[in-house]
């Protein structure tokens, strides 16, 4: 049954146990449900199935919704307790240590024992390559160095990547050539730098 008019509006929260939606319906009045964020037994995904609870849907959704927000702490719960799936870093050669050096922050100045964060990647691979600031090319991409090196990682297990070259946010063509090699390896998760965040000095 859908409502006359286009204003239902949706808030969903997607935690790592439970899925907590809120609605608005067309006059106004707000409702919830509850479900849990993974029961493969009754549904696929929770925020559709919510969805169409609250909206006494049986198959797909309708064109009567207004608004659709939704958050997650998924991502948040995965870094703060380094669950996340094991990862690869590709950087241009000569950075491989450039996110362990970071920034240098020191929270505590005079703290002698350093405790430093745990890296979010697990084996990295310094890729032969670079581009200049202007987009041209002064080491060509050689793909015949990083094919091997992926496809030794793959056969380890590993399924994730993450691809950050030098200048990508503004000329991403060897990060894109990356990307292509390794979904043709069979990573299944591929992150480039320039797709997720594709603004200078945001690493």
């Amino acid at each position: 049954m859908n409502s006359p008019n286009k204003e239902w509006q949706f808030w969903i929260d997607r935690g790592g146990t439970f899925t907590d939606i809120i609605a608005r319906k067309p006059g106004g009045e707000l409702i919830s449900r509850k479900l849990l964020s993974e029961n493969p037994e009754q549904y696929q995904d929770a925020a559709l199935q919510g969805i169409k609870e609250l909206l006494h849907l049986d198959n797909g959704l309708t064109n009567d919704i207004l608004v659709l927000k939704m958050g997650t702490t998924v991502g948040t719960n995965a870094l703060l307790e380094r669950k996340g799936e094991p990862t690869v870093l590709l950087i241009t050669q000569g950075f491989k240590d450039c996110l362990r050096i970071a920034y240098q922050n020191r929270p505590d100045i005079f703290a002698l024992n350093i405790q430093l964060p745990e890296l979010l990647y697990q084996q990295v691979i310094e890729v032969e390559e670079r581009l200049n600031v202007l987009g041209e090319v002064l080491t060509p991409l050689n793909k015949h160095q990083v094919e091997p090196a992926l496809q030794a990682l793959f056969q380890q297990g590993f399924r994730s990547v993450a691809i950050v070259l030098m200048h990508a946010w503004k000329y991403p063509e060897h990060e894109l050539q990356l990307a292509s090699l390794a979904k043709q390896i069979g990573f299944t998760q591929i992150s480039v730098s320039h797709q997720v965040s594709p603004f200078i000095k945001n690493r």
